[in-house]
């Protein structure tokens, strides 16, 4: 990484923590992500981005700034990124996933609140994170009440706007979240001073939407047995697509997919023979909470899916680009993000088959399910997966966990008992 040190402290950044930060950060990434054997070549750019994690990305949201532009940073996938985009902004992902500055963030959060929140508070306490400090705005939603009650705390620090999220998806709960997206649209247009043309919107509707194209044709290159690709590098793409440049995020993808097709025409496989497909499900991973992937992939299994917002959900849906008008437009960017399967929703039957229907198009032998400690949709609505796929005799292993390193051992104990049973039948 070249040298950032004199933008990274006019970001007001605690320079000796973040020095601590990002000499974690490398060897994590060898231990997880290089040492996995005959990775695809286009794999080079993700590395190349990774690497400059806290640099070179950063700098292209310190300059659009400088321009005049808007960048925005969002905590979850059910804030339009085409709004922000169409306003003249850079939407970043800020979601963490590791442990920082616990004591001083349990001044403000309980201790039994969910590892997702308090990282994320925790980043912006010990000013170790660029891209919040990048952030002219911070677009929150009510998707659990620990995130509603953050949002409140983390306004103190930074301006905050937060969407209401409904619970269920009736037309009522359609036309709040309709208005809901308008009043993003309002904020964005008196925060960027201009207004939201249905031109611009029209043309990041198709950006957005090309993204997700990529990243769909990347999922569908997993169906592959034997693997093309592995799960640690799906899941890295699908990270680094909440931060970086979505036209150049999906050239590279799909230039990725083009060798990814090659060596599976030549036969060239991740991995070697057939190992157990699992379909990893549940809470969000964010970087570089890799913990889990890297156990089932070390210990003999294959990561042949992502059930979850770091994962299929992201980029699931596209938004209708039929419309021709703004308001039309609006609806359909609406529509889109409301159909997204996160547990918060009652009731969810649509993600219960949506994993079902996963595991029949992924040949999944197992489903793993993840979940955040104190994530109470997703730890809750665990019963109800569980019971559905038992119904269909699927095996179901739930894990519930954070971001810490202390119970990779029971972790590893559990997922091998899994992968044994599966090899053994």
């Amino acid at each position: 990484m070249s040298d950032y040190r004199e933008m990274w402290e006019k970001l007001g950044l605690d320079l000796q923590a973040h020095d601590g930060l990002l000499e974690v950060l490398p060897p994590l990434y060898g231990e997880t992500i290089l040492s996995q054997e005959n990775r695809p070549k286009g794999m080079e750019y993700f590395d190349f981005v990774f690497s400059e994690i806290h640099g070179l990305r950063v700098k292209e949201l310190v300059d659009h700034r400088a321009q005049g532009g808007l960048v925005v940073g969002t905590f979850c996938t059910y804030v339009p990124e085409e709004l922000i985009i169409a306003a003249g902004g850079i939407c970043v992902g800020l979601c963490a996933g590791a442990q920082v500055a616990e004591e001083a963030t349990e001044q403000y959060l309980p201790r039994n609140l969910c590892a997702l929140i308090k990282s994320s508070l925790g980043f912006k306490l010990a000013k170790v994170c660029p891209y919040i400090e990048s952030c002219d705005l911070l677009v929150g939603e009510t998707t659990c009440d620990g995130k509603k009650k953050y949002y409140e705390i983390l306004g103190q620090f930074q301006p905050v706007h937060v969407m209401e999220l409904p619970q269920r998806k009736d037309d009522v709960d359609r036309a709040l979240w309709r208005s809901e997206v308008r009043r993003l649209a309002a904020r964005l247009e008196e925060l960027a001073g201009r207004k939201i043309e249905p031109e611009s919107l029209r043309e990041a509707i198709k950006v957005v939407n090309e993204k997700r194209r990529a990243l769909l044709r990347l999922a569908e290159l997993r169906k592959s047995d034997p693997p093309v690709i592995s799960g640690r590098d799906a899941l890295l793409i699908n990270q680094i697509a909440f931060y970086d440049d979505p036209k150049r995020l999906a050239e590279k993808v799909n230039a990725l997919c083009d060798e990814l097709e090659e060596r599976r025409e030549k036969g060239i496989a991740i991995g070697g023979a057939h190992r157990p497909r699992l379909l990893l499900s549940g809470c969000p991973m964010a970087i570089p909470n890799w913990k889990l992937p890297a156990i089932i992939e070390t210990y003999g299994a294959l990561v042949a899916m992502d059930e979850m917002c770091t994962g299929i959900r992201y980029f699931r849906h596209l938004v209708d680009e039929e419309p021709a008008d703004l308001e039309g437009m609006l609806d359909a960017i609406a529509d889109r993000y409301l159909r997204i399967d996160c547990a918060v929703f009652t009731p969810n039957r649509e993600r219960i088959e949506h994993i079902k229907e996963l595991v029949g198009d992924y040949s999944i032998d197992a489903v793993v399910y993840y979940a955040l400690q104190f994530c109470d949709p997703y730890t809750v609505e665990a019963f109800l997966i569980r019971q559905e796929l038992e119904k269909e005799g699927i095996p179901f292993l739930y894990l519930e966990s954070d971001y810490s390193t202390e119970d990779v051992g029971q972790l590893t104990t559990r997922v091998q008992a899994l992968v044994e049973m599966l090899t053994s039948g």
